[in-house]
């Protein structure tokens, strides 16, 4: 009980902290609603991922042997369609209904699907999976536009109240693992989930509460054209709501086959891909036949920064899947348990936020900001070192077997100064690369990226389940040959910490590679993003 007091102490601090701050930086009003009522949407996000792979593993599926393979594939499918809605969602929105209704319908629909985990049966838990996945896709990209939508094109405090969004985004997944963590793994799996139903409940009504009070003006409404018009004499809205809902039972049936073993959703994610990479590129045709290449090479550039993003979060999603397990397995975890070390990082964000918003906003003003491209090299270095040094810590295993709770802590101190560096950055930059009726849709492409590194994600997760080391050989096993040199292969737990160590030393070598490569090639990168810096 004291933990659930701390956690709801320091959440109301944090709330209020974030409120003076907008306040005294001069940011629109509305950006506080947005801030809060993401806050308790990526509250019931996260709760649900901190507890999700170790219920399948310790509950769901206790009794099937291949359960930890199949709980990183259902996590995988499960993390790629929550980041692959957002398309669809994202369209509907610019097309038919605006920011707003979709908002609404997407928080409607996750907090359903939250309270359906709290039933123990296969139809509750894959059609709460289902629920999530088409909320989400409604909600995340919409709020994330309306955001962007709140400033004017060139202030200076775009990329400040971004990154206080996202410290929003953070503060919602800090307390979601302490608190549902916490609750599910002591009282009953069941409970976590439907606290995190509540969580996503008052994320809506925070935002229902915006909307009445006017604080988004004119942003985000309905397309005009459609206010009023039907089809088979029902409202646009009306049927794109019975839409949100009837796609459900697809996604559910597509999380049944990625547990069955199936790559559907694999080959799904590649067509989807091509997809917007067909679309984009006639975008492009067009601005050029129609003298507008700056616009054209925008696109571009949001492709490379969406590929680099693809990376990025590849790496940095085994947080919900081997990384939870290895802390379980692996960390001597004295200071909480394995599904609340996944709130260190989002804490960590809560704390550096500020800080790092004030710093851009100096560093620009003292003509000293580095451009966006050289952000993401930076934060793909700092990814590189977090899992190396999660790599090294087997230099450290105790007599017991157990590999120090500070690993954890100075990894995702490292990784936070990466995401600080790349994403809040590169959601800000997609609303101002993206042409103007079409923000939603490659906001929704931004994050398919994240589809695509969910999937990448899976398979990388899985290669821990075969008991072995990823191997030795070429330039990465000789590298990793070298980060373990002098480690005893026959010491107590070495063996079981190896397989997991063994590829989060890779990761770390090829991100720090790739972060190298972006540097290098950043002022091609600038100079198609035009006056965007």
């Amino acid at each position: 009980m004291g933990q659930i007091i701390f956690y709801s102490l320091f959440t109301v601090f944090a709330v209020l902290a974030a409120k003076w701050f907008i306040n005294y930086d001069g940011h629109p009003k509305g950006l506080f609603y947005l801030f809060f009522a993401e806050m308790w949407e990526r509250f019931s996000f996260y709760g649900m991922r901190a507890l999700l792979v170790l219920y399948i593993i310790k509950d769901y599926m206790e009794s099937v042997e291949n359960n930890e393979e199949i709980a990183y594939g259902i996590y995988a499918a499960y993390g790629a369609l929550v980041y692959a809605t957002p398309l669809l969602g994202g369209f509907i929105a610019d097309r038919f209904i605006g920011y707003r209704k979709a908002i609404m319908l997407g928080g409607v629909l996750m907090a359903v699907g939250h309270f359906f985990m709290a039933f123990p049966t296969d139809f509750f838990f894959y059609g709460a999976l289902g629920l999530l996945i088409a909320g989400n896709g409604f909600f995340k990209p919409n709020i994330s536009s309306l955001v962007g939508a709140l400033y004017k094109e060139g202030d200076i405090k775009r990329d400040s109240g971004f990154t206080i969004f996202y410290m929003g985004i953070n503060l919602g997944a800090a307390m979601a693992p302490f608190l549902c963590g916490y609750i599910g793994e002591t009282w009953g799996w069941h409970y976590g989930f439907g606290l995190a139903g509540f969580g996503m409940l008052a994320g809506v009504i925070v935002f229902w509460d915006g909307l009445k009070k006017g604080v988004f003006g004119e942003k985000g409404l309905q397309p005009t054209e459609y206010i009023e018009k039907k089809f088979f004499n029902f409202n646009i809205d009306k049927l794109v709501y019975v839409f949100g809902f009837l796609i459900v039972p697809i996604f559910a049936y597509l999380i049944v086959l990625e547990a069955n073993g199936n790559y559907f959703l694999s080959n799904l994610g590649l067509i989807l891909v091509g997809l917007c990479l067909i679309y984009s590129i006639y975008l492009i045709i067009s601005f050029y036949q129609k003298g507008e290449g700056e616009a054209g090479n925008k696109i571009g550039a949001i492709w490379i920064l969406a590929v680099l993003c693809a990376v990025f979060w590849a790496c940095f999603e085994q947080a919900g899947s081997s990384l939870v397990v290895w802390a379980d397995k692996c960390i001597n975890l004295t200071l909480m348990n394995a599904s609340q070390t996944n709130g260190i990082n989002p804490l960590y964000i809560i704390f550096f936020a500020f800080p790092f918003a004030l710093m851009w906003q100096k560093l620009d003003l003292w003509n000293r900001n580095p451009n966006t491209p050289k952000k993401f090299a930076l934060g793909l270095a700092f990814l590189g070192l977090g899992f190396l040094s999660f790599a090294y810590s087997i230099h450290f295993i105790s007599d017991a077997g157990k590999l120090p709770f500070g690993t954890l802590l100075i990894g995702w101190l490292f990784i936070t100064t990466g995401e600080l560096c790349l994403s809040p950055i590169g959601l800000s930059k997609v609303t101002q690369l993206s042409p103007k009726k079409g923000v939603a849709f490659f906001m929704g492409l931004w994050f398919l990226s994240s589809t695509v590194a969910h999937i990448i994600a899976g398979q990388l997760a899985k290669l821990t389940t075969s008991g072995e080391t990823t191997g030795s050989d070429g330039i990465l096993g000789k590298l990793n040959s070298i980060i373990f040199s002098g480690v005893d292969p026959n010491g107590t737990g070495v063996a079981e910490a190896m397989i997991y160590n063994d590829l989060f030393a890779k990761i770390g070598f090829v991100t720090i590679f790739l972060a190298i490569i972006t540097l290098l090639i950043s002022p091609l990168i600038k100079k198609l993003m035009g006056d965007v810096h």
